[in-house]
């Protein structure tokens, strides 16, 4: 593979970000709807504040929030399909909002709960338009085809009507029209949602060895904390419309998590609760199963005393907090660490 130019440098950038939308402010009552006939007043709607960071080339970065944090609004800035009404993006050191075709065709763009597929075709005619759209070479669009499809193991599905292929088939057909053009970015915005687990498995296998092997840089947006656990060694949080966090997820958990939880199993005679009770604070218990909270500072302390105690441990497990209850935590403060 050649060395790209962008080696050690951004490939996607963001500088004081922001996307604001009026809106027409009604004032209540019958008074008011006649008022508002003759002068509307005007305001905005801040969907991005002010955001500012940069990515590197080859990263998967989590692009995490609540439902309208402005994570979406962002990718479409980055992607060109709406402009900033302030600050500046440049990705591929091209301003998105240009549309400019060169950079068109380097970045693809896949929406969980929006289709690219011909819902009354197959696949396999959407694959051939997008060849098509983009200008592929014959011999390349056949061979990055048959790539993805051996990959995605979708031989079975490509001749079916879109429209009959389970939410899964979907989106595997989604990511191979996104791919085919070879991009050097791809933004994913809820890429596994509504997907079973089996499904959102699939899913982020292949993202992890597509990004592996085409060093692909990948922002991705996802509710399912499972996702951004096994593909993500970064993430981006957004709340309201405002940078909140950016760092390491294993920082991100351990500033915010300040717990860790020893899951420990006993064997066929059991322990009593007052007992177990002495290692840490009790948050499940039945007879043959316990899960402690601890500080995070003591936890490997503690399950060494509950191992070498007189407690009759079958398995003991050392967990993290979930990473969905430290990102609450973060949302709940609301504040820029």
């Amino acid at each position: 593979m050649k060395e790209s130019v962008f080696k050690n440098m951004p490939i996607i950038q963001a500088k004081n970000l922001g996307k604001s939308y009026p809106f027409y402010k009604k004032e209540k009552g019958f008074g008011g709807a006649v008022k508002s006939f003759f002068a509307r007043k005007t305001e905005l709607a801040h969907a991005v504040k002010d955001i500012s960071f940069s990515i590197e080339e080859g990263e998967v970065v989590g692009f995490l929030g609540p439902n309208g944090a402005g994570k979406t609004t962002t990718l479409k800035m980055l992607s060109g399909i709406t402009t900033p009404s302030k600050g500046e993006a440049r990705v591929l050191g091209f301003e998105p909002g240009k549309r400019e075709y060169a950079y068109q065709r380097q970045f693809s763009i896949v929406m969980g709960q929006k289709n690219q597929l011909f819902q009354d075709l197959p696949p396999i005619e959407t694959f051939a338009f997008n060849k098509d759209i983009y200008g592929i070479p014959e011999k390349e669009y056949q061979e990055t085809l048959a790539e993805l499809i051996e990959i995605l193991g979708v031989e079975e599905i490509l001749y079916r009507q879109a429209r009959k292929l389970s939410l899964g088939q979907r989106m595997k057909c989604e990511l191979i029209a996104a791919l085919l053009h070879r991009p050097k970015i791809l933004f994913l915005d809820e890429p596994t949602i509504g997907l079973d687990v089996v499904a959102q498995k699939n899913i982020r296998d292949f993202l992890k060895k597509y990004n592996q092997e085409h060093k692909t840089t990948i922002m991705l947006t996802s509710h399912y904390m499972e996702d951004i656990r096994e593909l993500c060694e970064r993430v981006i949080v957004i709340s309201e419309g405002r940078l909140i966090y950016d760092g390491g997820i294993d920082k991100l958990i351990a500033d915010y998590a300040p717990y860790k939880f020893i899951k420990v199993t006993f064997n066929q005679d059991g322990a009593k609760k007052e007992t177990v009770a002495l290692y840490g604070e009790v948050v499940e218990y039945n007879q043959y199963r316990v899960v402690l909270q601890v500080p995070r500072k003591k936890a490997r302390q503690v399950a060494a005393d509950i191992l070498n105690g007189e407690l009759p441990v079958d398995d003991i497990f050392l967990d993290e907090e979930d990473i969905d209850a430290v990102i609450r935590e973060i949302f709940n403060k609301n504040e820029i660490i």
